[in-house]
């Protein structure tokens, strides 16, 4: 197995580094063959059978064409969940991890009205039915495709979601209850900054979800503001994942539309990431 590592490693560090390329195929061997890193270093007497060879040898050569681990793989984890993955649907980023630990550390109360607006995974609905004490969540995406993978989340994750299939520039679906909290992570990328972007993300996850028209930039969280407009409670709250460059104008905007208290967050890496806004 150490020859084998060595060989792949070799193959891919021209493309991903050295230390990145150790790191993919640590998580290939364990996904496929169930041994971690520390179990790999030991285990001299492991050998592939010609299948298995087969399968570590197609995953490499899925990794040389920049198709990302986690679609290789099939699933990622995300705050302890288990979320299956396919390029219908983004791989969930730490940015979002970020999103969640605020929106749980905010709302404390039980018995909460969730609702996630483009779900996509379901990553953000799960993690909240998961964290929030005894919410009720729903999740809304205008993909078919994207709602079957993450009703398939949820029963993985033993979670209850409530999803439902709806544009959020047309809505169409009649909603029963106002909610306690909207929360969004929309397409925010502007099409200007897909040249900066990598060719793992650029050749394999779904564009819809990714990009949004540079002369429209807050188009979806416009969307969200006029879709809480009717079904977000007084004093609600609205969670947004943003772009960096546009904090100021969806601090302005939310500002404009009568919410208070609106804060905006850094992540790790000391970027405008998060806001939050609470409805008046």
């Amino acid at each position: 197995m150490s020859d084998l590592k060595r060989n792949y490693i070799g193959e891919l560090a021209s493309i991903y580094g050295e230390n990145e390329s150790r790191q993919l195929l640590n998580m290939l061997i364990y996904f496929l063959f169930g041994l971690r890193r520390s179990e790999q270093a030991v285990r001299y007497d492991f050998r592939l059978s010609e299948s298995e060879m087969l399968r570590m040898h197609n995953a490499v050569k899925d990794l040389k064409r920049n198709k990302p681990v986690q679609y290789i793989i099939g699933e990622t984890e995300f705050l302890d969940l288990r979320i299956k993955l396919n390029d219908n649907v983004l791989i969930p980023r730490p940015e979002t991890e970020e999103l969640i630990v605020l929106i749980t550390k905010n709302e404390t109360k039980p018995n909460l009205i969730v609702l996630d607006i483009g779900t996509g995974s379901g990553c953000i609905a799960l993690a909240l039915a998961k964290n929030l004490n005894s919410a009720s969540v729903s999740a809304l995406d205008i993909s078919k495709n994207a709602l079957r993978l993450a009703t398939e989340n949820a029963r993985i994750n033993k979670l209850e979601i409530n999803f439902v299939s709806d544009d959020i520039h047309n809505p169409a679906h009649e909603w029963e209850q106002e909610f306690d909290i909207i929360v969004s992570n929309p397409p925010y990328i502007t099409r200007s900054e897909e040249a900066l972007m990598k060719a793992n993300v650029l050749e394999h996850e779904p564009h819809i979800a990714l990009f949004v028209e540079d002369d429209n930039p807050l188009l979806f969280y416009k969307a969200v503001v006029g879709f809480a407009a009717v079904n977000l409670k007084p004093g609600g709250s609205l969670y947004f994942e943003i772009n960096e460059a546009f904090a100021s104008d969806v601090k302005l905007m939310l500002e404009d539309n009568s919410y208070n208290n609106v804060s905006v967050y850094k992540d790790i890496n000391g970027k405008d990431r998060m806001v939050s806004a609470l409805k008046s």
